[in-house]
């Protein structure tokens, strides 16, 4: 026993750092290639410049693409946030029959195919005879992102001492003043975390935008557009530069606010000598 928790320390080390560099080494040879003079991504490389860079504000389509990911990103946060909320609230603080079917249900889109989603979304919509544009773009967005918007608001609800909730009804408050004066405090950081981490997915959403977009491209269906043009590349590499540092930036944001989420929550649940 003692062999195996041994060779466990030195081999579990060596296959997380093989784990992690299998998985973000291509991801940081991005923005390396970004900032090289050749148009083709390749070893060694032939000098550094920004042009790909300072080319970008330049190009009308792709701000057209910015514009249509961030109305489509800002909506379907808030969309998703709010149905959240009703979600975590319910499951959080009622016993109703199918409750767990239900949330297994609402997290359905973490484990499905997302082809098969976005193909059926594609159905369906269409039946419905609604034409293709943002819109539909926004439906799709928001059915990808209630279930990490729910996990975060879940965690966020289950936090804090209820008793602080039937402590304002004792008082003589309302329903809906409790949660909106207790309740929506204690969760504001949980509820700008889901914000934040839902216009991350919606922002970097392809599949469903590829199936359900008309005219108006997102970031993700632009991109891989431009990349049937070799002479796009570089372009194409700066842009995808951008968009990861955008997203990494955004979650660590909402990650810093899930923790002050929880830490709030803690404090507010220890009694009071």
């Amino acid at each position: 026993m003692t062999m195996l928790r041994r060779m466990a320390g030195v081999w579990l080390p060596a296959y997380a750092a093989l784990y992690v560099a299998f998985l973000y080494l291509p991801v940081l040879l991005l923005p390396v290639f970004s900032v090289n003079t050749a148009a083709t991504p390749r070893f060694p490389l032939q000098g550094y410049t920004l042009k790909w860079y300072e080319d970008l504000p330049h190009t009308p389509a792709l701000l057209d693409a910015a514009r249509n990911s961030l109305v489509v990103g800002i909506s379907a946060a808030l969309l998703a946030t709010v149905l959240g909320i009703c979600a975590a609230r319910a499951i959080t603080r009622y016993r109703f029959p199918a409750r767990q079917p239900i949330q297994g249900l609402i997290m359905a889109p973490l484990v499905l195919p997302e082809i098969i989603v976005a193909v059926s979304m594609l159905i369906v919509l269409l039946q419905l005879g609604l034409s293709l544009s943002l819109f539909t773009v926004v439906i799709g967005h928001v059915l990808v992102c209630i279930p990490y918007s729910m996990t975060v608001l879940t965690a966020g609800f289950e936090g804090f001492d209820r008793s602080l909730e039937e402590a304002s009804a004792d008082l003589g408050e309302t329903a809906f003043g409790t949660f909106r004066r207790v309740t929506l405090p204690m969760v504001a950081p949980a509820i700008v975390s889901s914000l934040l981490v839902s216009f991350t997915i919606s922002l970097d959403e392809f599949i469903m935008a590829f199936f359900l977009t008309g005219t108006e491209v997102t970031l993700p269906v632009y991109i891989w557009g431009q990349l049937r043009f070799a002479a796009k590349l570089p372009s194409v590499l700066a842009l995808g530069t951008l968009l990861l540092a955008g997203s990494i930036i955004l979650l660590s944001a909402a990650e810093l606010f899930r923790r002050r989420a929880e830490r709030r929550t803690q404090a507010a649940s220890i009694p009071l000598a």
